[in-house]
């Protein structure tokens, strides 16, 4: 069976490898034409381009979205500038929220968890209605960093996303300028994806369809020399494992008779060497304090992270090590308060002493 995993990501590899030359010659066909959506008051939105090494510069249009469709329509030329383009979205900073946050030094590696974790909390929307981008971080004072944090709805921007990809670009940013004085670069991004389908849009159908027939031709092929080398592999392969198989089953009942039941042994071992989980959560419940709980508790082995929010985070390294359940207790990420949390982000690991109770 091994050989047979080995030999799906090999085709699986060469199937990859095929899409990557299919994209590369598509890239040479489809023209990158950088273009600029900007979003005015009372939603307007002026659009503009810059010229493209052979051709003329288009002139500016705007228009508003009804309906998701631009009023009044674009014209042929814009139509077919925008295929293949990349394009810019500048959002009005009215409706974009931006918030200044700062974190101790050593977070610096965890900020995209950080942030993500706690979007919720800093922004009015849910975490899977909003899109949003940080500032590069910048050192203050107290070993601590500053960033400025640019958020919206992802439903606002969700029209003009859908206009770009329904018009063939081949990718769409969205950023949003920050206001003075924010310390923040003039631009930050909050939205960026690339339009896959856009390259079926401007590629030449039947330069797709030979490539396709090429690769198919070369892929059965391939499989067939696969199938012939495979069947003998498998073979030999499925009769070596019968005779471990023998072997062990074997090597178990003369286990069993030299040492009478070593089989219920090794499971009463077991038991007393795997930790319970719920017994384990029960343990925790009881070193915690009130001012403390637990938002995520992940148990691999001896060891149990503790990832929660308390009002006094520092002392729960000791209350941990007092327990005869727990030893070893550490920090295993930075302790973080944003502005208006209730309490301190804490992330521990320790070591489970395996079994509580007795045997029976």
């Amino acid at each position: 069976m091994a050989m047979l995993f080995e030999l799906k990501e090999l085709f699986g590899e060469w199937i990859a490898a095929v899409s990557r030359a299919i994209n590369s010659i598509a890239t040479r066909f489809v023209p990158q034409r950088p273009i600029s959506v900007m979003e005015g008051d009372s939603g307007t939105f002026t659009v503009k381009t810059a010229p493209m090494k052979k051709g003329a510069s288009l002139a500016d249009v705007s228009f508003h979205l009804s309906n998701g469709r631009p009023s009044p329509a674009l014209t042929d030329d814009w139509v077919t500038a925008f295929r293949g383009s990349r394009v810019e979205i500048q959002l009005n900073s009215n409706g974009v929220l931006f918030r200044s946050l700062d974190f101790p030094k050593q977070a610096v590696d965890f900020l995209a968890a950080m942030i993500r974790a706690q979007i919720d909390r800093l922004t009015p929307w849910a975490a899977n209605d909003v899109v949003f981008g940080w500032s590069p971080p910048s050192n203050i004072t107290n070993e601590r960093i500053q960033l400025t944090l640019a958020a919206t709805s992802k439903y606002t921007i969700q029209p003009l996303v859908q206009l770009a990809g329904d018009l063939g670009a081949a990718s769409v940013t969205v950023v949003a300028e920050a206001p003075a004085g924010e310390g923040a670069p003039a631009m930050l991004k909050v939205f960026e994806t690339s339009m896959q389908s856009a390259i079926g849009r401007t590629m030449d159908l039947p330069r797709i369809l030979r490539v396709i027939l090429l690769s198919s031709g070369v892929a059965a092929a391939t499989s067939l020399v696969f199938a012939a080398y495979a069947g003998n592999a498998l073979d030999a392969e499925q009769q070596q494992l019968s005779r471990r198989i023998a072997e062990r089953r074997a090597s178990l009942l003369l286990g069993q008779t030299a040492e009478g039941g070593s089989a219920q042994s090794l499971l009463a071992k077991r038991k007393r060497t795997t930790p319970s989980s719920v017994m384990v959560l029960e343990a925790i419940s009881r070193v915690l304090p009130d001012n403390t709980y637990v938002t995520e508790l992940r148990l691999e082995g001896d060891k149990v992270q503790v990832v929660g929010i308390s009002q006094d985070a520092p002392p729960l390294i000791s209350l941990m090590e007092q327990s005869p359940q727990f030893s070893r207790a550490t920090f295993f990420a930075p302790t973080t308060r944003a502005t208006g949390d209730p309490g301190e982000h804490f992330h521990i690991e320790v070591h489970v002493t395996p079994y509580f109770g007795s045997d029976k």
